[in-house]
């Protein structure tokens, strides 16, 4: 537990406890095994696996529990969980081993339990964008109508209200919201393709097999699998980033409007300081910098990660595997902070 989202004592600022579990190994592999089952059930729809058969291995399957240190060996043998997963599973099938992962590779297991994720993630950050924008209404309701003074590049301007500031805030966050709603649709996909994506290994019943298996995860179902075209997940890796970059402007300015001598903003809460008593340090405007500055940085190991070479790539995938959940974490906790600063403001203008 060393990164900062799930440390002991660090996890207490930087945690998002619903995307800790979005994101956890256990759903993970949850998730991977809902593709198994969904795989197997499939083969009966195309008539190439009696339905009996395909519903007992296929409840088998949901009902595994793996073992935990075969699969930690297993990756570090075969530098991806899913080969150790499948040898598990086969035996469990016993003389039905063939109804399980057959003409699949572990990229469609892995990509396909992303797509699974994102789709959870993406439902949590909608909720958390549009309690943000409505705290902010609630601020101009309220505050809107006070003066402040408008700073170009630091220093003093001209006045204005309230509501300009917390237009800067609140328009980027309608606009992501769109944008997320945009980007639905083309992440929450299927993988399917086979060992080197055309779906061949199924024979005749590719196309047919994966319509099953789509409906049954409740996702889309591209025409073709899309093992190194990573666009999308890189798009979405923009707008993680793009969503940290506007909050971390709103914590920015507050950071700067609650300086002493300026004082044009009132918080509520915590920020003590160990050597100065009287200071009330705005530790939550503080950490919608901190990680606007985190996703801008973990964004361009993503777009590293865009560079899959051939049909396959393990050095380019697994990238996104060190990256992506954490910023995905830390978009999270940002709109979580946001909240809680919006609820914490007692005072906004003179």
């Amino acid at each position: 537990m060393t990164d900062v989202f799930s440390h002991p004592w660090l996890s207490g600022l930087f945690q998002d406890p619903t995307t800790e579990a979005i994101w956890s190994p256990d759903r993970q592999l949850a998730h991977m095994l809902a593709f198994q089952a969904a795989l197997t059930r499939a083969f009966a729809d195309v008539e190439t696996l009696p339905v009996d058969i395909a519903e007992k291995v296929a409840a088998d399957i949901q009902a595994h529990s793996p073992d935990m240190d075969d699969l930690r060996n297993g990756t570090a043998r075969d530098g991806v969980v899913v080969p150790a997963l499948v040898r598990q599973l086969k035996a469990l099938a016993g003389d039905n081993a063939d109804a399980v992962h057959s003409g699949a590779t572990s990229q469609d297991v892995i990509d396909t339990a992303l797509a699974l994720t994102l789709r959870d993630t993406s439902l949590h950050l909608q909720g958390l964008i549009a309690e943000v924008g409505e705290n902010l209404d609630a601020l101009d309701l309220q505050f809107g109508g006070s003066e402040i003074t408008g700073r170009t590049r630091t220093q003093s301007a001209k006045p204005i209200r309230v509501r300009d500031r917390l237009q800067a805030w609140s328009t980027p966050l309608s606009r992501h919201k769109v944008r997320l709603a945009k980007l639905r649709p083309v992440t929450e996909i299927l993988q399917l393709g086979g060992a080197v994506g055309t779906r061949e290994d199924f024979g005749s019943h590719g196309d047919a097999i994966a319509q099953s298996m789509a409906r049954k995860l409740d996702l889309g179902n591209p025409p073709h699998g899309w093992h190194t075209t990573r666009d999308v997940i890189i798009d979405y890796a923009n707008l993680l980033s793009m969503i940290t970059g506007s909050l971390g402007k709103m914590g920015q300015d507050i950071c700067l409007m609650a300086q002493q001598g300026i004082d044009e903003i009132e918080l509520t809460g915590g920020g003590a300081s160990s050597a100065i008593p009287h200071k009330q340090n705005p530790v939550l405007a503080e950490l919608l910098v901190t990680l606007a500055r985190f996703n801008a940085t973990q964004v361009s190991g993503m777009h590293h990660a865009m560079v899959h070479e051939q049909e396959r790539s393990g050095a380019a995938w697994s990238l996104e595997w060190m990256i992506l959940p954490l910023m995905a974490q830390a978009t999270a906790r940002s709109l979580t902070a946001a909240n809680q600063i919006c609820r914490s403001i007692t005072r906004i203008g003179r």
